[in-house]
């Protein structure tokens, strides 16, 4: 088979695919009539029984050696950062410092955290 015979077959087989669709007028509903005024409609209904959901508890305080892990944590790089967009140089001493407190939070805080689940009894589905 060649190249141009192939051409003619899809060209015919394009041309003759389905019949071709008239399209009608479009014709333009009639909007329907609103009321006028809005007082016909019925006012919204009070809701009386509506959800309120209760005061959450305070948030637990931690102790100060969890509070300064995560000034290391959370701190040391921020500074670093800074003093890297601020163009300061650091001491060699106050760099290995901020580099140390960062990986001991970070250590304290991975060791500080629960071996086990919160519930033991709870696989996790909720309904």
């Amino acid at each position: 088979m060649q190249r141009d015979s192939e051409d003619e077959v899809w060209r015919t087989i394009v041309e003759n695919y389905g019949d071709r669709v008239e399209l009608a007028p479009e014709e333009v509903a009639a909007a329907p009539e609103w009321a006028a005024t809005a007082s016909t409609l019925d006012p919204p209904a009070q809701d009386d029984e509506r959800f309120v959901p209760p005061t959450p508890p305070p948030l637990p305080h931690t102790t100060p050696d969890r509070y300064a892990a995560w000034a290391g944590v959370l701190g040391a790089p921020v500074m670093l950062v800074l003093a890297l967009l601020l163009r300061v140089t650091l001491p060699t001493w106050l760099g290995a410092a901020m580099v140390i407190g960062f990986v001991g939070g970070f250590v304290y805080l991975v060791f500080q955290m629960p071996r086990g689940p919160r519930d033991p009894g709870d696989d996790g589905a909720r309904l």
